[in-house]
């Protein structure tokens, strides 16, 4: 017997096939690297100009008037093709400069591209241009930690996702020694201009920044970034100026992908009800496009709620010449009613299964519990400010918490002239499950915010759910729809004639090939009582096992999987949408800047359209920003935008409710999106709610 040579690891090791194999670079990984995004036309020609259209008008609020009057005058910015500029102008614009970069907030794909076109279109005018990257967000801004961005290290992220590079944080330069550090950093680094890229905050903290630096000749431009797609802009006319922020598309794509899958899962094994929370705190934009994109059997949107009345409680109030202010908004209680309506219709055809989508900040649209939210951040925010402390410090157990609350509802019968934690409050508060309790009183954000993302959203809704069925049940509404087919099978098999059993047992049986039990039949117990009263079993007779079978299978067992998609999505790999989007926004970034603009938004409208007729622009973000309620206190933000309930792409989706929801004997009506398929030549070009809402936009433009 011939002898084997014993397997020496580090040789394997060393195989080329084997390092291959194992390596962290694939072909996907080369091919995006190397993909270099078409560029808007503009960008094609040497020069660039900004040209400033007044046709473009906004609310401007008097606070913003106030705080920012450097920059509240700013006009949109169109760019445009400049190809043989006088010297002046050729001087200034090739000049040599230091700008600095920083992502702030949570990752969203397509952020290393804003870089690249940065970095490409600024060594393309002066190779002595230097990009700085500051690391971990403003806080390396402020502390002054920053690393000059190098050709090797951009071509390593380019198309890639994620903020790796320079990393990011939620710092903000919101006080008076930041704003001195920031200024130090500034002038060590030799700063001509400064890109903020980053959500609402962000680029709220980039127009605070601008009118500070704007005598000391620093350039600021934020860069619309967030996955939840609450950054669009639009004039007080309606039209258009930023349709999206970057990184939704990429995050919308991977959710619908995921849940399609479990769309696949759920048809197949046909037992689970897989309940799906998708981020989006404050606005329902990736909730709608998943909907699109995967036709889920039920999804909410937090806006559609918001706008809830109800007709019965108003027309009731009127006979009563009262007014019910309970009737305008949803509660947790009738939208539990609604979902429950929707699982039951679908058990009636056989399917006690499906998909629903739950957008992560549901619980902001139901006015019950906005209530407390406002109160709760109220109380928390003035008692931090009171003690020069902190609330979840001083009050680390939720009994801690909720004692006292109860000595604020105390104080509130001494003292009338304290409202904001009444008796009726605390009652109410205290009827709340222990788990919600606890989510409502969580540690709110560095910004003031509810974290809806620490709350069991999804537990909430569907144990009320859950209670409500078993209430629907024990009525005999809640039931499974048996096959006509099956049920003559079972019995003829078991030589039981069913259609003598068939009319005592099911209200349809003579109209339907899809039969429900009795109303009146809700356990073993009562279908013996029928059977009995029918004359189809005697009194000492047990049920034949085949009934009993069928009657068990009509009883429906409300199963659930719970997920949420949230940090996966925005750390994805981006689409070419977002490749594409993302590089000309750094493009533009460069525009603005070696144009002189500050306190601008970069952007590029229509981007709902085919790529030809993109425009890259400026946006001022002064005029964008209102008041708002921030840790108790108003406070000058940039607006967020919610789901427009009159758009096309949400009226589309109501429209095509009751056909997803599917609740009719045969096939589901679920859309297969596919993975992010990069390298493919299927890759939808656009989000979905663009080309529907584009409709729109193009009869008010025209």
């Amino acid at each position: 017997m011939s002898e084997h040579k014993p397997i020496i690891l580090e040789d394997i090791l060393k195989n080329p096939e084997v390092q291959k194999a194992t390596s962290n670079i694939n072909q996907e990984l080369i091919e995006r690297k190397e993909y270099k995004p078409p560029v808007c036309d503009v960008f094609s020609h040497p020069y660039t100009f900004l040209q400033e259209n007044a046709d473009f008008q906004f609310v401007v609020d008097n606070e913003a008037k106030k705080l920012l009057p450097k920059i509240i005058d700013n006009k949109v910015a169109f760019i445009t093709k400049v190809n043989s500029p006088d010297n002046p102008f050729k001087e200034k614009y090739c000049k040599r400069r230091n700008i600095g970069i920083v992502f702030s907030g949570g990752p969203a794909p397509g952020g290393h591209n804003v870089i690249a076109g940065l970095y490409d279109a600024a060594k393309k005018v002066n190779p002595e241009n230097k990009i700085f990257g500051f690391l971990l967000g403003p806080d390396g801004i402020i502390e002054n930690k920053a690393i000059e961005l190098t050709a090797e290290l951009v071509d390593a992220y380019r198309n890639l996702g994620g903020f790796s590079m320079i990393k990011t944080g939620r710092a903000k330069i919101d006080s008076k020694e930041k704003m001195l550090l920031t200024k130090e950093t500034c002038r060590d680094l030799g700063l001509d201009a400064i890109v903020i890229v980053g959500g609402d905050d962000s680029n709220t903290n980039a127009a605070f920044l601008a009118q500070e630096m704007f005598e000391e000749g620093l350039q600021v431009i934020g860069v619309p970034k967030t996955i939840d797609g609450d950054i669009q802009v639009k004039d007080t006319a309606g039209k258009t100026l930023c349709a999206i922020s970057f990184g939704f598309h990429t995050a919308a794509r991977a959710f619908a992908n995921e849940i399609s899958n479990l769309c696949t899962d759920s048809s197949s094994d046909v037992k689970y009800w897989h309940i799906c929370k998708v981020m989006g705190r404050v606005a329902s934009h990736l909730a709608l496009e998943v909907a699109l994109q995967t036709h889920a059997n039920i999804t909410l949107i937090g806006e559609e709620l918001a706008d809830h009345t109800d007709k019965e409680r108003i027309e009731k109030a009127k006979k009563e010449n009262i007014i019910d202010y309970g009737a305008y908004g949803m509660t947790l209680r009738h939208l539990s009613r609604i979902i429950c309506d929707s699982i039951v219709r679908r058990a009636a055809v056989g399917k006690s299964y499906g998909i629903i989508v739950i957008p992560e900040g549901i619980l902001e649209f139901i006015d019950e519990i906005q209530t407390f939210i406002i109160k709760l951040n109220t109380i928390i925010a003035d008692h931090n400010e009171l003690h020069d402390t902190d609330f979840h410090s001083d009050f680390p157990l939720l009994r801690d918490k909720l004692e006292y609350l109860r000595r604020l509802a105390r104080r509130s019968r001494e003292d009338s002239s304290f409202t904001i934690w009444n008796t009726r409050d605390d009652d109410l508060f205290d009827d709340i499950p222990e788990f919600f309790q606890k989510g409502l009183l969580t540690e709110r954000d560095s910004h003031g915010n509810f974290q809806f993302s620490l709350v069991e959203t999804d537990k909430i809704v569907m144990e009320l759910v859950t209670d409500y069925l078993n209430i629907l049940k024990e009525k005999g509404v809640y039931k499974t729809g048996i096959e006509k087919t099956y049920y003559k099978d079972t019995l003829n098999k078991a030589g039981i004639d069913p259609d003598f059993f068939g009319p005592v047992m099911f209200k349809n049986y003579d109209d339907s090939d899809l039969l429900l039990v009795k109303k009146s039949i809700i356990s073993v117990k009562t279908l013996k009582k029928v059977l009995q009263k029918e004359g189809a079993v005697k009194d000492n007779e047990k049920i034949p096992a085949p009934v009993e079978k069928i009657f068990k299978k009509s009883v429906p067992k409300f199963k659930t999987q719970v997920h949420f998609y949230g940090y996966d999505g925005r750390g994805n790999d981006p689409t070419r949408f977002d490749c594409v989007y993302t590089y000309n926004l750094g493009l533009t970034v460069f525009s603005l800047i070696a144009n002189g603009a500050t306190g601008q938004m970069a952007a590029i409208k229509n981007l709902e359209m085919d790529f030809s007729r993109w425009e890259p622009i400026g946006i001022p973000i002064a005029p964008l920003m209102h008041l708002e309620e921030r840790k108790g206190k108003l406070t000058l933000v940039l607006e967020k935008s919610v789901v427009d309930v009159n758009s096309i792409a949400f009226r589309a989706v109501k429209k095509l409710r009751e056909k997803w929801l599917a609740a009719a004997p045969g096939e589901d009506n679920f859309r297969r999106p596919g993975p992010i398929r990069f390298t493919g030549k299927s890759e939808e070009d656009r989000p979905i709610t663009l080309v529907l809402n584009s409709l729109h936009n193009r009869v008010i433009e025209n």
